[in-house]
């Protein structure tokens, strides 16, 4: 099931969370068991968290005018795997 791609704008200076939910996507009792994220080089990993149906990352920094592409796979209870990414236009606001 594809995922309309997402853009999200960052100014340099801010820490904010980013993530999927993934309930719509899951079958009926099927939880998220792990949750790896891909984050694009200049962009600074924080903290991940992750529910049984919500994955969340928390990003900062990042240059001025770039794009980065953040991905996050995730394993299912069930061995089904999926991939979702989205892209940060980092720029001064």
């Amino acid at each position: 099931m594809a995922e309309k791609s997402r853009t999200f704008r960052k100014d340099p200076d801010a820490t904010l969370d980013y993530g999927f939910d993934w309930s719509d996507w899951l079958q009926a009792g099927e939880t998220i068991s792990t949750s790896v994220w891909t984050v694009g080089t200049g962009l600074t990993e924080g903290e991940d968290e992750m529910s049984t149906s919500i994955t969340k990352i928390w990003l900062s920094g990042g240059t001025a005018g770039e794009t980065y592409t953040v991905s996050n796979k995730i394993t299912t209870d069930q061995s089904r795997t999926d991939e979702r990414s989205f892209e940060i236009i980092v720029e001064e606001r």
